[in-house]
């Protein structure tokens, strides 16, 4: 009796933490991207860093952020492309809550940037980790969880959407590091 007891108990147990993982699941696709990005445990930021660590050549620089809510193949993840001096341009995928890198692929700079050549980017004057801090100080807090980057004239400007407590924000940082209205 004992037995049968503790054997439905379990079950019972079973059955609930099932339900609660599934329900957190579909609520999980209920959310917009960017409240999913804001509880992430790793930055963007630190992603970045991780991103630029990879790879064989060195002087690489991160260029683009994607944040990407979780999926049935993929976890919640930053996809981050970074372009080396060669011209040679990779995805990095950085696991959003382990800060691990998970996967790599190698793309044609060509695919991304036309108007954008290698030179642009390792001569600009702000990186994307500092568009990042300023995007996230000029939206009074917040996290930044994506970055597009586009040419302004000769140079680098970057796009930033952070996260903020109740909305999300788009931010331009222009080639000098100044907020772009």
């Amino acid at each position: 009796m004992i037995k049968r007891f503790a054997t439905a108990a379990g079950l019972l147990a079973l059955s609930t933490s099932l339900a609660l993982a599934q329900s957190a699941t579909q609520t999980d696709s209920n959310l917009k991207e960017w409240q999913v990005a804001k509880v992430a445990k790793v930055g963007l930021a630190q992603a970045l860093t991780t991103a630029q660590a990879q790879g064989d050549e060195k002087g690489g620089r991160a260029i683009d952020a994607d944040f990407e809510k979780a999926d049935s193949k993929d976890p919640a993840h930053y996809a981050i492309k970074v372009v080396y001096p060669s011209g040679k341009l990779v995805e990095y995928g950085i696991n959003a809550d382990t800060g691990a890198l998970y996967k790599t692929e190698n793309q044609p700079i060509e695919r991304y940037f036309t108007r954008l050549k290698p030179a642009d980017f390792q001569n600009a004057k702000t990186s994307l980790k500092d568009a990042l801090a300023i995007a996230e100080q000029k939206a009074g807090g917040g996290k930044a969880y994506e970055a597009e980057v586009e040419k302004d004239g000769s140079a680098v400007q970057y796009e930033i959407k952070v996260a903020g407590a109740d909305k999300e924000q788009t931010v331009k940082v222009g080639p000098d590091g100044k907020v772009v209205d």
